[in-house]
């Protein structure tokens, strides 16, 4: 008999369902149980995201380096190019937006600087019962600047396969970790974070503000497949429509798998019947399903801004393009699975954008929520790119 599994999403559905009950009617006692465990997971991924940046990046960019021929290296060009330009079309718009939709019903969520929520009168703040210190290995910083020299020069030396399978293995303890440790806990992590907020006299606000934000990310993920597709169809001279009705399949595949990896037979056969060389989509698609991550940048930008508004952060225009251009490479390593993409871009931000440990509970929150669409976006816009390098390399 198969065994049923409850997905990611559905667990931290009902982990925020449970938090808020439990906010609302267990003892003071019992609550700040939860939250020394919220304190404890909090300093254990202070400890590991260095690990996890230095086994996932170094890694990638090393065997990206390899055997990366003329058309290769376009295709990851237009990757890299199509992500970020999904950041800052995240950006701007959510920076004319989000002024009104996140203050609509006034303050809708009083936050003060340090990042810890506002509270409601004559409710005490809620403190876990011991605190345990993690000092990670190094920086997260330093994490990225090695995992990016020691990926980089891998790259181009013929005689580092042994420190190349080292790295491997190292990325495989750091999968592991991830899939086994991190995203199992992630639910009760998130349960702590809306029982504190229940019992603070918070979460109503916080759930019609996520509500507002999930429907606007969806609404610029439609916009970006559009042009994506319309810039690819202008480019290849064919109907964007029809290109884009093609690779609705793999869109729809992937909201069921939540994994790019997992659905690339779908994008490439669709890639294929879009009019793509099968030579030209067997290089093109498994590549882009590592290095394409416009959808996943869109709703990482869209959310850190969110979060970053309603904790009063200071949204530095400079700072935030940095975090966009620094995000676009980070994403590189983000492993294939569910919540994958927000694990990798915990370091850039923490060491950019000043996040603390609330605050990356509320982006993974939200960030999980629209996990399926991310994946979607980012696996049906495969197809635009396939296209667009098809038009330029293969032989008529």
């Amino acid at each position: 008999m198969k065994k049923w599994k409850v997905g990611l999403l559905a667990r931290v559905a009902i982990a925020i369902v449970l938090g808020i009950v439990s906010g609302l009617f267990f003892p003071v006692w019992a609550q700040r149980i939860f939250l020394t465990f919220n304190d404890l997971f909090s300093s254990f991924l202070d400890f590991i995201v260095p690990l996890i940046i230095l086994g996932l990046i170094a890694p990638g960019i090393a065997e990206l380096g390899r055997g990366a021929g003329k058309m290769l290296g376009t295709t990851l060009g237009l990757a890299y190019g199509s992500t970020l330009l999904s950041g800052f079309f995240a950006y701007f718009t959510c920076r004319a937006v989000y002024p009104v939709l996140l203050n609509s019903n006034g303050n809708a969520l009083s936050m003060v600087p340090d990042g810890t929520t506002g509270l409601a009168e004559n409710v005490d703040k809620l403190m876990p019962y011991f605190s345990l210190d993690f000092p990670p290995l190094f920086s997260v910083m330093s994490a990225l600047v090695f995992a990016f020299v020691l990926g980089l020069g891998l790259a181009v030396v013929r005689n580092g396969e042994a420190l190349r399978n080292v790295l491997s293995g190292f990325r495989e303890v750091v999968n592991k970790t991830i899939s086994g440790v991190i995203i199992p806990l992630l639910p009760l992590f998130v349960y702590g974070i809306f029982l504190k907020m229940a019992a603070e006299g918070q979460v109503q606000q916080v759930l019609g503000i996520f509500l507002k934000i999930i429907v606007l990310i969806f609404g610029m993920t439609v916009i970006l497949l559009l042009f994506q597709f319309i810039v690819a169809g202008l480019i290849a001279r064919k109907n964007p429509f029809v290109l884009l009705k093609t690779m609705l399949t793999a869109y729809v595949t992937a909201l069921g798998t939540q994994s790019s990896a997992a659905t690339i037979p779908v994008t490439l056969g669709q890639a294929v019947k879009c009019g793509v060389d099968p030579r030209v989509a067997g290089s093109v698609i498994p590549l882009c399903a590592t290095v394409h991550l416009s959808g996943s940048m869109l709703k990482i930008t869209s959310c850190a801004m969110a979060v970053m508004i309603l904790m009063k952060m200071p949204l530095d225009p400079a700072v935030f393009a940095g975090f966009i251009f620094l995000l676009g490479i980070t994403m590189i390593a983000a492993p294939g699975v569910p919540g994958g993409a927000i694990m990798a871009a915990i370091a850039v931000l923490q060491s950019v954008l000043g996040f603390n440990a609330e605050a990356i509970g509320l982006m993974i929150t939200l960030y999980i929520a629209m996990d399926s669409f991310g994946t979607a976006c980012n696996v049906t816009g495969d197809g635009a790119i396939a296209v667009i390098v098809n038009k330029l390399y293969a032989k008529s």
